[in-house]
C-alpha cells in the first residue's frame, strides 16, 4: 500500500518526503502508469518527480529543494539498462478527484447517492486554480476587455473523457456566453476557479398531463420554473444539477475572465440520445395565449 498523501499544511521536511518517496518510488511509478497518464499528458503539474540519476525535485508552495541520492560505486558491466522516466506525479487534489469519480459514477440511468455527491463537492471545494495549473498571472486572466466588434470565444479543454464521466475546463474570456442549454440524463458538478460570472439556471416543470397529441409548434414550448438567477465569484462553492432538478437548463455570462471545471456523469453523446439542446427563456405572460392552450 502507498502511503497517505500528506494534507494541507504539508508538515514535511524534505528529508522525510525524500525517505518515504526513495521506499516507494516503483510504486509511485506503477500507480502513475495505471491510472495517471491521461492527466500528464494534459496538464504540466509537477509535485514530486524523479529521474535517472535518483535526483528528486520537490516543490511546495514557492520552495523548491533538491537532494541527490549517491550512487552505488558499481562498474557499468556492458550496455547500460535504461528504464522509463518516472513521469510526474499530478496534483493530489485533481488525482484525489479523479478517483474519486471512478468511485461515484456508476454509468448512465444512475444518479450519485447523496453521500456520493457530498464526497465530490468535498474535494471539488478544496481545489484552486494552482491544482490545474491555472494561475490568475496568466495573461487570459488580466485581460478584461474585447476588441470591438470581435464576439468573445469560449474555449475548452478536456482533461479525461470516458463513457461514465467526464472532467474539463470552460474558459470563459469577459463577455463570453454560453446560452440556455440542458444535460439530459445527467448529473453535472461545477466548481468557478477563477472569475466572476452572471449564472441563470433553470428547471422544466413536469406535467401530469399525459396527452402527446401536442402540435409540433406547440411541444417546442416548454414550461421552466427559475432556480437560479445570480452573480458568482471564485472562490465559491460546487453547484450541482441532477437529470431533473438543481437547475439542468443554465446559462452563463462572464463578468470578467472565467475558469470553470466541470464534471459530467455521465457526458454528451449524441449516438446514446443525450445531445445538448439549446433554449430561449420567454415570460410567461408574453406567450401568445393560442400557444398556451
Amino acid at each position: 500500500m502507498l502511503p497517505s498523501p500528506p494534507s494541507p499544511p504539508y508538515n514535511l521536511t524534505v528529508s522525510s518526503l525524500f525517505e518515504t518517496i526513495s521506499t516507494h518510488a516503483s510504486q509511485i511509478y506503477q500507480f502513475v502508469i495505471r491510472s495517471e497518464t491521461f492527466l500528464i499528458k494534459r496538464l504540466k503539474i509537477l509535485f514530486v518527480c524523479f529521474d535517472l540519476s535518483m535526483t528528486i525535485e520537490v516543490r511546495l508552495a514557492n520552495v523548491s529543494k533538491s537532494i541527490r541520492k549517491k550512487k552505488c560505486c558499481r562498474k557499468p558491466s556492458g550496455k547500460t539498462k535504461r528504464f522509463p522516466p518516472y513521469p510526474a506525479v499530478i496534483s493530489y487534489p485533481l488525482q484525489r478527484l479523479y478517483l474519486a469519480c471512478l468511485d461515484v459514477f456508476k454509468g448512465v440511468g444512475t444518479v450519485p447517492s447523496s453521500s456520493d455527491v457530498q464526497k465530490l463537492c468535498s474535494i471539488l471545494d478544496g481545489m484552486v486554480a494552482e491544482d490545474v495549473g491555472l494561475s490568475k498571472s496568466l495573461q487570459f486572466f488580466k485581460t478584461t476587455s474585447i476588441v470591438g466588434g470581435v464576439t468573445p470565444k469560449v474555449a475548452c479543454t478536456t482533461i479525461y473523457h470516458s463513457e461514465k464521466f467526464s472532467l474539463c475546463i470552460f474558459f470563459l474570456p469577459a463577455n463570453a456566453v454560453i446560452p440556455l442549454h440542458n444535460h439530459p440524463e445527467m448529473t453535472v458538478f461545477s466548481k468557478l476557479l477563477l472569475g466572476k460570472v452572471h449564472i441563470k439556471a433553470y428547471d422544466l416543470v413536469i406535467s401530469n398531463n399525459s396527452d402527446d397529441s401536442m402540435a409540433p409548434s406547440q411541444s417546442s414550448i416548454k414550461l421552466a420554473s427559475l432556480k437560479a438567477d445570480g452573480v458568482f465569484t471564485a472562490p465559491c462553492d460546487t453547484s450541482v444539477l441532477y437529470p431533473t432538478s438543481g437547475g439542468n437548463i443554465h446559462a452563463f455570462r462572464a463578468i470578467t475572465p472565467c475558469a470553470i471545471l466541470d464534471v459530467m456523469g455521465p457526458p454528451y453523446s449524441k449516438k446514446d440520445g443525450r445531445d445538448c439542446s439549446y433554449y430561449r427563456d420567454t415570460p410567461f405572460d408574453a406567450l401568445p395565449r393560442k400557444l398556451l392552450f
